[in-house]
């Protein structure tokens, strides 16, 4: 009797764990589909990525942008960049806290409360 009942669980593991392996089997299949489907993704993106920097760096060319620049200097008035045209930091004028405009606030006629405290408690 005792003999049977063993043989009936441990055939009851067997089959539970082939079960198991049978299950994450497929489960590491999938993952490695993905995977490898995400590496296909990235690699397509990265590949587009050099063609766009490539693009970029054709469409931005000196010559190609001097060009552009005259022929519609009419309409954009671009000129090249001097040095005179650079400064220093400390030549900008930055508005000094004290004379900046004091911000008017708007009238609340029916303040909300968004606390969870009462009006007592948030006075004191």
């Amino acid at each position: 009797m005792m003999r049977s009942l063993f043989y009936i669980t441990s055939a009851l593991a067997v089959i539970a764990l082939a079960f198991w392996a049978y299950r994450e089997n497929y489960r590491t299949q999938q993952v490695l589909a993905e995977t490898e489907d995400l590496q296909q993704q990235i690699s397509r993106a990265r590949q587009r990525l050099r063609v766009l920097n490539a693009e970029w760096a054709y469409l931005n060319r000196p010559d190609r942008l001097r060009a552009l620049a005259e022929m519609n200097f009419d309409k954009l008035g671009l000129l090249p960049l001097q040095p005179s045209q650079f400064g220093m930091a400390d030549q900008v004028a930055f508005p000094r806290r004290d004379r900046l405009p004091v911000r008017q606030r708007l009238p609340i006629s029916q303040p909300v409360d968004v606390s969870n405290m009462d009006r007592a408690e948030a006075q004191e």
